[in-house]
C-alpha cells in the first residue's frame, strides 16, 4: 500500500484493505518488504529473518485471528507469512496465489517455483480473481480450500456523464471522428507495446479514411518515445492527456466511443471494467486480462495475439457500426453491475475469512461466482 507507482496490483491490494476497514475489521499491515527474486538476494534474505522475528514478536502481543497475504507467485513467494503462521498457530490465507507449472522448467525460475509450491500448499485457503489460475491451482490444492471470486469496483465511481462527454468533446473541436481511448502506464515493456499497438492500428484507419480520434490517458517514462510515434504516424489526431486521478476517469471514459487496449500479458486491467462501466465497449486481446474482464460480441471485441490484423479489425468494426457499439454499451453496463460489484463480490470475501478466524479449521465451505 502506498506504492508511488500506480498499477491494477496495487489498487486491488488497496481496496481489499479499504473494503475490509470498511467493514470494521482490524487490520495490521505488518511489513513492507519486498521479496521480489529473494531467493538470488541473501541480504534480502537475512531481512526477511529479521522482520520474522520482528512480527512473532508483535504477534504475541496483537494475537491475530488470521493472516491475510495479496499474491504469491514463483518471483516473489510469501516465505514470511507462510513461515509467520506456523508459529503463530493462525490461519493463513493468500488472496491471489499464482501456481505455473512451466516455471518449474528453466534453472532461473526453479527455486522460486519450489518455494511458492511449498508457500501455496501451506496455505489454509487461496482466494483468486483469475478463471485461468483458478483451473492451475485445481491442480495443486483442494477444492475446498480454494475460492475464485471476480474482481470489482465500485461501478458508481464510474458512472456514464452526459454532461462531461459534451464538454470534452467540444474542447477537443471535435467533428463527426470516432474517439476511440486507451489508457496505461508510459513504462517500458508491454504497456508502451500496448499503447504503441493501438496508435499504428489508429493510423492504419486513418489511413484508410476512417474518421477517428485517439486518446491517451497516462504518463511515464516513455512518453516522449510515444509522442514521437504518434508524430509520425497520426499528427494532429492523437490528443495525450496526462496522468488523470482515478476518480476522474469517468469524465474521459464517457467522452470516448471505443476503449482500446491490447492487455499485452495484463495480469487482469482494472481499466476494463472502468470504461465498461462508463458504457464504453472494449477492443482488446483475449489471451490476458481482456479475456477475464470482457465478453466477446456481448461488452466488447476480442482477439488473438496471434492474429496481428484482427485487434485493427474490431477497432474499425465499432467504429464503423453505431448500431453494435450502443448495443455493446448497453450490455457493458449491465455487466460490470452483475458481476463486477466489488462490494457484493467482496462480500463473500469477507464471509470466507471470517468462518477461518472464527474456526481455526483447516477447511471451510469453498466459492466460486461466475459471470
Amino acid at each position: 500500500m502506498g506504492h508511488p507507482n500506480p498499477s491494477g496490483d496495487l489498487i486491488t491490494g488497496t481496496e481489499i484493505h479499504d473494503f475490509l476497514a470498511a467493514r470494521n475489521h482490524t487490520i495490521e499491515s505488518v511489513s513492507t518488504l519486498r521479496c521480489r527474486w529473494i531467493y538470488y538476494k541473501p541480504l534480502t534474505f537475512l531481512r526477511l529473518l529479521k522482520e520474522k522475528r520482528r512480527i512473532l514478536n508483535t504477534g504475541q502481543s496483537l494475537r491475530p485471528d488470521l493472516w491475510l497475504s495479496y499474491h504469491s507467485y514463483y518471483k516473489a513467494p510469501d516465505i514470511l507469512g507462510s513461515s509467520c503462521c506456523r508459529k503463530l498457530q493462525i490461519p493463513y490465507v493468500i488472496f491471489q496465489g499464482i501456481y505455473s507449472t512451466k516455471r518449474r522448467k528453466r534453472l532461473k525460475t526453479w527455486p522460486g517455483f519450489q518455494l511458492n509450491r511449498k508457500v501455496l500448499l501451506s496455505a489454509d485457503h487461496i482466494i483468486t480473481n483469475k478463471t485461468g489460475d483458478y483451473t492451475n491451482l485445481k491442480r495443486l490444492i483442494p477444492e475446498n480450500r480454494l475460492s475464485f471470486i471476480a474482481p470489482g469496483i465500485h461501478p458508481d465511481q464510474f458512472l456514464f456523464s452526459k454532461d462531461d462527454r459534451q464538454k470534452l468533446r467540444s474542447a477537443w473541436h471535435l467533428q463527426s471522428e470516432t474517439v476511440v481511448m486507451t489508457a496505461a502506464m508510459m513504462r517500458p515493456g508491454v504497456k508502451t507495446r500496448g499503447i504503441t499497438t493501438v496508435i499504428q492500428s489508429c493510423a492504419e484507419l486513418a489511413g484508410q479514411g476512417v474518421p477517428l480520434r485517439l486518446i491517451i490517458a497516462g504518463d511515464g517514462s516513455c512518453r516522449q518515445q510515444l509522442e514521437k510515434t504518434a508524430n509520425e504516424l497520426l499528427p494532429g489526431k492523437i490528443i495525450f492527456l496526462g496522468k488523470i486521478p482515478r476518480h476522474k476517469l469517468y469524465q474521459y471514459y464517457s467522452a470516448a466511443d471505443i476503449f482500446a487496449f491490447p492487455g499485452i500479458e495484463e495480469s487482469l486491467g482494472m481499466v476494463y471494467l472502468e470504461a465498461q462501466s462508463c458504457k464504453l465497449p472494449v477492443v482488446a486481446y483475449k489471451d490476458w486480462g481482456g479475456g477475464e474482464a470482457v465478453i466477446h460480441e456481448r461488452t466488447g471485441l476480442l482477439s488473438a495475439l496471434s492474429d496481428d490484423f484482427m485487434f485493427t479489425k474490431n477497432i474499425k468494426r465499432l467504429v464503423k457500426n453505431d448500431a453494435l457499439r450502443t448495443k455493446l454499451a448497453e450490455n457493458c453496463s449491465r455487466h460490470i453491475r452483475r458481476y463486477h460489484d466489488l462490494d457484493h463480490n467482496y462480500s463473500t470475501m469477507e464471509k470466507i475469512l471470517i468462518e477461518l478466524a472464527a474456526t481455526g479449521k483447516k477447511t471451510i465451505t469453498a466459492h466460486r461466482l461466475q459471470r
